[in-house]
């Protein structure tokens, strides 16, 4: 057991000291890219204006014969690029694959200053987050990276959702992490072939009555797994995401999917096609309305405690805090959308 003394202490002599808090970003989507795809790899100038993450995929949907061409691409696309306040990440692949050391070790050597997060997929426990944490140590220090490069768990198995409050708390690199439906419905043997979501057939239905038809309501998969996630990663101090939205002809669906885990507490998700960006950049801004209103709870409760009536509904120091975070988003949206911006009417 690491003792409390040493939890933020670096793990290598020479590496940069870990984070105490993390930065402040807005992370509304994650944009996969597979950089292995000169076409794709040359929007990517353009793209940085457009969202919140830039993330270069080298796992999963990157053929194995071209692991390698999609790690020299990643790399070209860093060096090549001004991301400005956009975030930089990669998906390295998985821990067990003959991959990932090469991942980690030629990225860091040639772009760690311009790298943010590497994305961990497959986490089973803190021991995967352990291995990761010392090795980028041991590399920044290795290759003069002055900033620590942080870590996001993909939880994505059985055991990685049993581990989850240890994953969370496993090292000051922790970054966040997020759900990834399809390989955890695998690994739980779930009769499903979706990409997050919905299923049809997972409802529950009105009590019979007479006969007659009986209402049915189609139920979340996911529910239980991403709330048990949000509070890991809240009682941690990291940030939550949901993962992918796997059918990109339903707007509607992937939407209605994004809001729950914003709901939730999710920060933000991931945008596999460029239709899901604006899905995300919309979901995960608050409402303007929402926000007006939370800002005359805090104009009433100056110092955040006691009790008043807005609209004939009491507000406390508990809603002065929901209040808080609305506005505290709305704030840290305004300074990258300037439209949304004005729509919250920020001072």
């Amino acid at each position: 057991m690491k003792l409390a003394r040493d939890f933020y202490k670096p793990l290598a002599v020479g590496a940069p000291a870990p984070w105490r808090e993390l930065p402040v970003r807005l992370e509304r989507m994650i944009h996969f890219v597979p950089p292995h795809v000169e076409k794709l790899r040359a929007k990517v100038p353009d793209l940085v204006h457009q969202v919140d993450v830039v993330l270069g995929n080298l796992e999963d949907a990157i053929p194995a014969d071209a692991k390698d061409a999609a790690r020299r691409g990643f790399i070209e696309m860093a060096k090549a690029t001004d991301f400005g306040a956009t975030g930089l990440w990669t998906r390295i692949n998985a821990l067990n694959s003959p991959w990932a050391l090469a991942d980690v070790i030629e990225i860091v050597a040639a772009v760690g200053r311009k790298l943010d997060v590497v994305m961990l997929p497959k986490v089973e426990g803190p021991w995967d987050i352990h291995y990761l944490d010392q090795l980028l140590a041991q590399l920044e220090a290795r290759h003069g990276v002055d900033k620590p490069i942080l870590i996001h768990a993909i939880l994505e198995t059985a055991q990685g959702v049993n581990n989850v409050e240890a994953i969370a708390a496993a090292s000051p690199r922790m970054h966040g992490m997020s759900l990834g439906p399809a390989d955890l419905a695998a690994s739980r043997a779930m009769k499903t072939t979706r990409v997050g979501g919905g299923h049809p057939d997972y409802k529950v239905i009105a009590d019979a009555d007479g006969g007659g038809p009986r209402a049915a309501f189609q139920q979340d998969l996911w529910h239980y797994t991403l709330g048990k996630m949000v509070d890991a990663c809240a009682a941690a101090g990291i940030k939550p995401f949901y993962g992918p939205f796997g059918d990109f002809a339903d707007p509607d669906a992937c939407a209605a999917q994004f809001r729950n885990a914003f709901l939730m507490g999710c920060v933000g998700a991931w945008s596999l096609h460029p239709s899901q960006i604006a899905i995300a950049k919309r979901v995960f801004s608050p409402d303007p309305g929402e926000v007006k209103f939370a800002r005359r709870i805090i104009a009433a409760m100056p110092d955040g405690t006691g009790a008043v009536m807005i609209d004939g509904k009491m507000q406390d120091d508990a809603t002065w805090k929901q209040a808080k975070v609305l506005v505290d988003l709305a704030r840290l949206v305004a300074a990258k959308d300037p439209e949304l911006g004005k729509a919250y009417a920020l001072a």
